[in-house]
């Protein structure tokens, strides 16, 4: 019998797995796919907002502004890249300055601080690239970008470390109860727990519509992005939104923490949650609405693109409670849910704990001891880790400058990669510029090798996404 069960692997579900971890109990997470940080959480804008946006006394806010303050010193204890930058909510009118103005304000009444509204003369002091018709900007300085691969896996190794149970490749089918406890199916097995917590992100509401009479509608909303090469660094060098609308934030073009350029996205809802596919048609779309922002993208530094689907519930803001008697729901979990994490994790964890009254862990593991990144050491913090290990010293993905040893890292650590997007999202081996075109054969290697599984068994990230469909010879 579990205390409790987590059902989803994205950021919110191993941030509540991290929190409960420092307490006293038999905790499970189940994911569906064969890794964390395979759906929403994978492929958003890695962005710590800082929270004037979100509508005042709202879940959105509230998570919001607790997150952001708390990101800088869990980023240091867990040991994930994170850096403030600011934000610049652009304003190309005039007769907008109201609305930057209501902005400003807003942000005030959530308790978002180092905020100001720069002129147009500014603006162009710290985006030279920014629109000619620019008139002014809200400038926040306490908004930053983050790796939300490594914030997700970061959560999820610690909570491990610390006794959390996970499985992978199991999707949840039915939730029962029965007297005092849950009865929680998967297509492979039964489990029993006191309590339950929905973190299934975009099918939260099915989780939850299950068992419950107050029903709820998660829409998927695709967006799309493309990503810039390295090369682009500079280009801007804040996250650049334009003035928000009924669908969010609009394009925006921002660095990320490894110094790529992220243009996007669009905001489309679709029929179906699972498809996750870029078009052409969106590809041209966020070019055409990137002029916007910037201009002159350098869209011929364009290495790929991708989308995500977020959870928008019809109610706009995060639901976040215990809906049934140990039954705990996190549903319409969209932007700024990467920020808000650290936040949910803590209060989704707290409702557990003083529902269950568990006691504080007293030996509990803080630290998590990251992946050697060679890319960044001095040649002589390299050649004293050669001597310790040599495959830190033979270099596979050459775009990203990562050796066999940080493979062999993310494959073996906690809750280690199993598939070549496991080793990406990890230490960013076929991230690079050619997108795997000559690493890719050595990653598989290393794959099969570490894990003692046949070559042609090595997948791209889901059962059945084989590389190898037959031999020639």
């Amino acid at each position: 019998m579990f205390d409790a069960i987590i059902i989803g692997g994205g950021v919110t579900g191993t941030s509540i797995a991290y929190n409960l971890s420092k307490k006293k109990g038999k905790f499970l997470l189940i994911e569906k796919n064969e890794d964390l940080c395979t759906e929403t959480s994978k492929a958003n804008s890695g962005i710590c907002h800082g929270g004037y946006d979100a509508k005042p006394g709202s879940m959105k806010a509230k998570m919001n502004v607790l997150g952001n303050h708390m990101m800088e010193e869990i980023s240091k204890k867990l040991s994930f890249p994170y850096k403030k930058i600011g934000t610049l909510v652009l304003c190309h009118s005039e007769a907008d300055m109201d609305k930057l103005q209501k902005l400003y304000d807003q942000g005030i009444e959530n308790g978002v601080s180092g905020m100001k509204i720069l002129n147009r003369q500014e603006v162009l002091e710290l985006e030279p690239n920014v629109t000619d018709d620019v008139v002014a900007a809200l400038f926040c300085e306490e908004a930053g970008i983050l790796d939300p691969f490594l914030m997700t896996i970061a959560f999820g190794e610690v909570s491990n470390i610390n006794g959390v149970d996970y499985v992978f490749n199991e999707k949840v089918i039915d939730t029962i109860r029965e007297d005092d406890y849950w009865i929680v199916k998967t297509e492979k097995n039964t489990y029993k727990t006191k309590t339950i917590v929905n973190a299934a992100g975009i099918h939260s509401d099915e989780i939850h519509n299950k068992v419950s009479d107050e029903k709820y509608e998660i829409r998927a909303r695709r967006g799309e992005y493309l990503l810039l090469d390295k090369d682009s660094k500079g280009f801007v060098k804040h996250v650049m939104f334009n003035l928000p609308t009924e669908k969010g934030k609009g394009i925006l073009v921002s660095p990320t923490i490894d110094e790529n350029t992220l243009v996007g996205p669009t905001s489309d809802f679709i029929d179906d949650k699972e498809d996750k596919r870029s078009t052409r048609e969106h590809i041209e779309e966020v070019i055409e609405k990137s002029n916007d922002t910037v201009k002159n993208v350098p869209v011929r530094m364009v290495i790929t693109s991708f989308s995500g689907n977020r959870a928008h519930e019809k109610g706009e803001d995060f639901i976040l409670k215990e809906s049934l008697d140990g039954f705990f729901d996190c549903i319409g979990i969209e932007s700024p849910g990467l920020t808000s994490a650290p936040a949910i994790g803590d209060y989704m964890a707290n409702l557990v704990s003083e529902k269950l009254k568990l006691e504080e862990k007293e030996n509990f593991i803080y630290d998590r001891k990251p992946t050697p990144k060679t890319s960044e050491m001095s040649l002589e913090e390299h050649d004293a880790l050669i001597k310790k290990d040599k495959r830190y010293g033979k270099i596979i993905c050459r775009c990203e400058s990562v050796t066999e040893g940080e493979i062999v890292d993310a494959i073996n650590r906690p809750l280690g990669a199993r598939t070549v997007d496991g080793v990406k999202r990890r230490v960013r081996a076929t991230a690079g510029r050619c997108q795997g075109g000559f690493c890719l054969p050595r990653v598989m290697e290393i794959l099969a090798r570490e894990l003692d599984i046949p070559y042609d068994n090595v997948v791209k990230n889901a059962k059945g996404s084989y590389y190898i469909r037959g031999h020639v010879k």
